[in-house]
Formats: C-alpha cells, structure tokens, sequence
C-alpha cells in the first residue's frame, strides 16, 4: 500500500491507513483476474454491487493480498466473494456483484 491509497490523501478519512475506496477497488481488481481470459471478444465486466466489510486498518507500506471466487453465475450478473489479508491476517471480506456487457453496445449508452 502507498501513501496515494490512504484515506487521509484519498479525502475519505482523517488518518493514513488503507483507504476503504481503494480496498474496494483492490477487490474487484481481483474479481477482474478471477475472470481472465474467460469472456468472449468485445466483452467485459462492470461492478454493479458491492458488500464489504472492512475489517483492520493498513498502514503505508503494508503488503496487501485481495482474492475472488466466484460463486455463481444468474444469466449475465456474476456474484463472488472476496477477501483482502495482510501479513496479520483478515482486512476485508465480502461480496461483489459484476455484470457482463458488450463493450461497444456499453459505451454506445455513454454517448
């Protein structure tokens, strides 16, 4: 972790430990290679939902592990579970909630 990912320098707390936003994102980030190389061409995932529990703090220089595992797939919706640990153990659990899209039909809906 660096200090770009506090939540003192992300503006979402006043102390310089792990920021839950970049927790989160180190999560999905996860659930993205969980999913590596198992989607057709032109097809992607979006995060759409998400429950976690922040469990320890981190401070700056802490090496962080996040792991996804998908549970269960409801049409285009997959659901998983992910944790994050550090060297001291658990520092988030929960569930993340990714839809698959069509990138192109996707961004079509941005213009």
């Amino acid at each position: 972790m660096k200090e770009g990912d506090t939540a003192l320098v992300m503006g979402t707390g006043a102390v310089p430990v792990l920021a839950t936003p970049r927790l989160i994102a180190l999560c999905e980030e996860a659930t993205m290679a969980a999913l590596a190389g198992s989607l057709n061409e032109g097809c992607s995932t979006v995060g759409v939902g998400f429950q976690i529990e922040h469990i320890a703090p981190c401070a700056v220089g802490t090496h962080i592990v996040a792991e996804a595992h998908l549970d269960r797939i409801e049409g285009r919706k997959l659901l998983f579970t992910v944790s994050a640990r550090d060297s001291r153990g658990l520092v988030a659990a929960g569930k993340v909630t990714r839809v698959i899209i069509e990138m192109e039909r996707f961004m079509e809906k941005t213009r």
